[in-house]
């Protein structure tokens, strides 16, 4: 199983707009194969962080669906990111 977990950060006044822009993202990815899980949420207390969670069965299904990652706006949105992939044994 593979996790990506981290956060990205945007302009707090812009936050609102990009989690809108990802929404569709969000339910393609949760009917993605090999999808467990994918969020995407305000942080409670950084106004300007966006918390990112995904599971995925493999790194095969979890490139598959990444593609060519965010939009233009997207990426030109994020001021920073610190978001990692792990590799999970399986059960």
């Amino acid at each position: 199983m593979i996790i990506v977990a981290g956060y990205l950060t945007v302009d707090p006044t812009t936050r609102q707009h990009y989690l809108d822009g990802c929404a569709e993202v969000v339910r393609l990815a949760r009917t993605a194969p090999g999808c467990f899980d994918f969020a995407l949420g305000a942080d409670l207390v950084e106004p300007g962080r966006i918390n990112v969670y995904e599971r995925w069965a493999t790194e095969q299904h979890l490139h598959d669906f990444r593609g060519s990652g965010p939009d233009s706006e997207q990426t030109a949105a994020i001021i920073d990111a610190n978001v990692r992939e792990f590799t999970m044994p399986d059960a």
